[in-house]
């Protein structure tokens, strides 16, 4: 994250009410404003269109991409289905990475199947595969980097190059980095999402969303259809939302901080088939993070060489790693993929994506490492016992 972008974090909305010159910004409650006169209305007439404290995290959100403009929406999955609902047609094609997150197969599998659009899911990091997708002359193109759960990465400003050239919208979830580690739309995507859950807030306490724009026009756009459909985000969520993002310099450090002990401790462990980070020589993408990120993250993933009575008893064995969905919070959390981020997913989809079922994802929190450590250390000593 640069000097600026950690000020515009801290910064966003303080000192700006002058009414009672609160430091902290106040949470606008109010669900209805008046008219000044007949048919003459404020800037805020309902509050699901617009709303004061909304407005000062969208605007802090779309600082911190670089772009022209921000929706918050109540959820991260309705801000993918409102890019969706923008852009996409009956008879349009999107095209999505086959690893992508189960929520978001979910969405565009069922919502294919009735016929709302079609999708194809590309490894994207195959190029003649995605080179043959692109030429069925998509409207849509999901980019997801590092992936959910196997953290490939992918080179963000090729595909968006060719996605423009096949003349597609490209959009990347920037879910696992945030702004603090990548920035897509200066690698040249047209949109980035977010699930503000996660990372940007910090706290496992908010279920929100985000989409951030590179043009105008399509601010405009996503924030019509937005009001229109009911997505928007409430004014509590949004209070909280910049409470979080005033911490996400430092949060980030330290989670990576963390993750980096912890994959040097996990290369080390037998039971440990594989292990997953963009750090690694070995990880699909590593050159593109690279160049593309201004870190590795702090989510990684493994592979447990046993069965599933080796997994259960290595999961019950854990203390300070909740086994719980979600992601980029204070506290470590661990998710047991196949039964549960990716449910939605059949055993053949997953298959495909390379998705094991014994895979294992880790979101590191800002614990002391040397604690999480000895956690996992005396788990995989239970696993091993029979």
């Amino acid at each position: 994250m640069t000097r600026k972008q950690a000020t515009i974090a801290v910064r966003s909305g303080l000192n700006d009410d002058e009414q009672y010159g609160c430091v902290v910004p106040p949470i606008h409650l109010s669900s209805t404003y008046n008219f000044t006169d007949f048919n003459q209305p404020r800037a805020h007439d309902y509050s699901r269109r617009g709303n004061p404290t909304r407005d000062v995290v969208q605007r802090a959100l779309a600082e911190l991409e670089g772009g022209a403009g921000a929706v918050m929406t109540n959820t991260g999955m309705s801000a993918i289905h409102l890019v969706c609902t923008v852009f996409l047609q009956p008879g349009d094609l999107l095209v999505a990475p086959h690893d992508c997150y189960g929520g978001s197969y979910r969405l565009f599998d069922s919502l294919s199947k009735r016929g709302a659009y079609r999708v194809k899911f590309v490894d994207q990091g195959d190029k003649a595969a995605l080179q043959d997708a692109l030429a069925e002359k998509p409207k849509l193109v999901l980019i997801e980097s590092p992936s959910n759960p196997l953290l490939r990465v992918v080179d963000i400003t090729a595909i968006c190059q060719a996605a423009s050239a096949a003349g597609a919208i490209s959009v990347v979830d920037n879910t696992f980095l945030s702004p603090a580690l990548q920035n897509p739309l200066e690698l040249g995507a047209d949109l980035v999402i977010h699930s503000c859950t996660k990372y940007l807030n910090g706290h496992s306490d908010v279920v929100a969303g985000a989409v951030i724009a590179k043009d105008p026009q399509h601010v405009t756009e996503l924030a019509w259809w937005a009001n229109n459909i009911g997505v928007t985000g409430a004014a509590f969520d949004s209070y909280l939302l910049l409470r979080g993002l005033r911490t996400l310099s430092p949060r980030m450090a330290a989670a990576q901080r963390n993750a980096l002990a912890i994959v040097d401790y996990l290369k080390q462990q037998p039971l440990v088939k594989k292990l997953y980070h963009p750090s690694l020589p070995e990880n699909a993408g590593h050159q593109f993070a690279l160049t593309q990120q201004k870190g590795f993250g702090a989510m990684l993933s493994f592979e447990l060489d046993g069965d599933e009575a080796t997994l259960r008893r290595f999961l019950k064995a854990l203390h300070l790693f909740t086994l719980a969905e979600s992601l980029g919070g204070v506290e470590s959390l661990i998710s047991h993929t196949a039964t549960m981020t990716h449910a939605g997913m059949s055993a053949e989809a997953r298959a495909a994506a390379g998705i094991s079922e014994t895979l294992l994802r880790i979101s590191v929190g800002i614990e002391d490492h040397e604690d999480l450590i000895a956690d996992l250390e005396n788990a995989f000593q239970v696993a091993t016992k029979r």
